[in-house]
């Protein structure tokens, strides 16, 4: 059986568009993940820690015959071949892959809680997923994606990253 589920990826280190670029081709060479949607690549205002370089930022929407754990498995291990190692909240990352909602479950254990728990009150967030699953409700605010963007800041900035 699969499941929908929805990702963060995002970059502010190296090449960050090209990071998250090949990041997602990775997920979806999974033999058990199939990306289905990919927003545009954003650029938005690091937040948190602000003094370091602008992020990349993107949302897939991926079908998976993973279970929750397993598909944080698989991203976990993305990051590792990136070289990624987690030592300092909002820092610098050359990769980041978060799973966002998975089939509207809530969880909460020692290795995973969803819905992503900070998502709702992140543009660079939002923005993109409203692209792609903008009427996607959130299981525990119980509005949409879009709903829920609407309701945030325009500060820190998020934008559109213009391709040729």
């Amino acid at each position: 059986m699969t499941h929908r589920a929805l990702i963060g990826v995002g970059s502010n280190i190296g090449l960050a568009a090209e990071n998250c670029e090949k990041a997602i081709a990775l997920v979806n060479k999974s033999e058990s993940v199939n990306v289905t949607a990919k927003s545009s690549l954003y650029e938005s205002q690091p937040v948190g820690k602000t003094n370091q370089a602008w992020f990349v930022n993107a949302t897939i929407e991926v079908f998976t015959t993973l279970t929750p754990e397993e598909l944080l498995q698989l991203l976990l291990n993305i990051e590792q071949e990136f070289g990624r190692t987690r030592k300092e909240k909002w820092g610098p990352r050359i990769i980041d892959l978060d799973i966002l909602d998975y089939e509207g479950l809530i969880m909460d254990s020692k290795v995973l809680i969803l819905p992503h728990p900070e998502m709702t009150q992140r543009r660079f967030v939002l923005e993109p997923l409203s692209q792609i699953a903008g009427e996607t409700v959130h299981p525990l605010k119980q509005k949409t994606i879009l709903e829920l963007l609407k309701e945030l800041p325009k500060i820190p900035i998020v934008k559109k990253i213009q391709t040729s």
